[in-house]
């Protein structure tokens, strides 16, 4: 397939959606380096393996998994042209990624009152290692808000149907990388002891 082919819009499109992936790509080239420090440091003689992570680890996770599929209701809907339902689902996922950085934080929460902190005497190799990669994700699930928000926003404003559904398509592709990204963090560092 010829990529300089098509209309303006379809060559549009595909820029678009190639500069999403090459963001997602770079995106999982800086948490395979942070997992990879997280491998190579468990090694160390300071390194304590038998930390338990936060339950409210847990719940973020089912929290963002549904909201994952609530994008996909909300895309599939829009596909129909059924925009009540669309909106009604699009809302609902913004909740639950609201949902998702609450439940983050009351893990960072159950971690201090376990006595472990990001830096300092009372932290460990191990929890700084949680902590961080916990945090850079909470900080791209706020772009994947932010990019929520503008695709809410522009729903309301009717700019999306079945023959228009780009920019909702992008951020759906973005939240369920968001997605599949937490539930790797999150079963890595169960299992990576």
């Amino acid at each position: 397939m010829d990529l300089t082919q098509g209309t303006k819009k379809v060559k549009n499109e595909r820029a678009k959606k190639m500069m999403l992936w090459f963001g997602i790509v770079s995106l999982i080239m800086g948490f395979a380096g942070w997992t990879s420090a997280y491998i190579v440091s468990s090694s160390r003689e300071d390194w304590l393996d038998d930390i338990a992570l936060p339950s409210a680890f847990l719940f973020s996770t089912i929290v963002i998994i549904l909201s994952s599929f609530t994008y996909w209701l909300a895309k599939r809907a829009i596909a129909k042209d059924n925009h009540k339902q669309c909106g009604n689902w699009l809302l609902l996922t913004l909740g639950l990624g609201i949902a998702f950085i609450v439940f983050q934080f009351n893990g960072f929460s159950q971690m201090n009152a376990q006595g472990y902190y990001f830096t300092g005497p009372t932290s460990s190799i191990k929890m700084s290692y949680v902590f961080l990669i916990a945090a850079v994700h909470v900080v791209h699930v706020v772009a994947g808000i932010i990019s929520l928000l503008v695709v809410v926003v522009n729903h309301f404003k009717k700019k999306y149907s079945s023959e228009n559904m780009l920019g909702l398509e992008l951020g759906a592709t973005f939240w369920h990388f968001l997605d599949i990204l937490w539930v790797y963090l999150i079963l890595f560092m169960y299992f990576v002891k």
